[in-house]
């Protein structure tokens, strides 16, 4: 996708009334220091639109960026960070509940989840979670330029079987550093969810 134009739209807070978008909704999910804000930044084609913070566990808000007036990414918080309430984290999981309940736009969920590493329960527990309202997340396994070429097909696998994924569920390893994943997701979006809503 060329990008033309992006705009930071709506930041939802939590008890911000979520906006009623015309136009197909992409998610985003994933711990809080996953590299959720650079794989936006990489699929926007901008060095800092998406805020990266020193802080794991900031972005608090649903953020939708609206791109090139065509669709919306959105930005979920972050879970999963330790240093963080448990009144925050059930503030934060209801926020997210409620957008994938009320959203009539949302067309697909991607889940972030860091390749090196075997899932953890948050991530396990949020996988499941997403399947259980009705989603088959799209996985995105993040900072792929840390493993060597020769173990990412090990490290996938791995993931798959530690997440229990539903047969058929694709992942897209991504790295931020070198863009590798960013024309799969932009062409998995455009394909397989954009234009399958022009036919229907």
């Amino acid at each position: 996708m060329i990008i033309k134009n992006i705009n930071l739209e709506t930041v939802c807070g939590i008890t911000s009334k979520l906006p009623e978008n015309d136009k197909p909704e992409i998610a985003f999910a994933g711990k809080s220091n996953v590299g959720k804000s650079s794989l936006i930044n990489a699929l926007m084609n901008r060095k800092s639109f998406a805020r990266i913070s020193a802080t794991p566990g900031k972005t608090q808000t649903i953020n939708f960026y609206n791109i090139n007036d065509a669709l919306y990414l959105v930005d979920l918080p972050g879970y999963g960070y330790a240093k963080v309430s448990q009144q925050e984290k059930e503030k934060w999981g209801k926020m997210i509940e409620r957008y994938l309940h009320s959203s009539k736009q949302l067309r697909a969920v991607f889940l972030l989840i860091d390749i090196r590493h075997e899932p953890s329960a948050n991530d396990k527990m949020m996988y499941d979670w997403v399947v259980s309202q009705g989603y088959n997340p799209i996985i995105i396994a993040t900072k792929q330029d840390k493993l060597k070429r020769s173990q990412i097909d090990k490290h996938v696998k791995m993931l798959r079987q530690g997440l229990k994924l539903v047969p058929g569920t694709r992942i897209i390893p991504f790295s931020s550093v070198t863009k590798q994943g960013r024309d799969e997701i932009w062409e998995l979006v455009e394909t397989e969810l954009l234009d399958r809503e022009k036919e229907e």
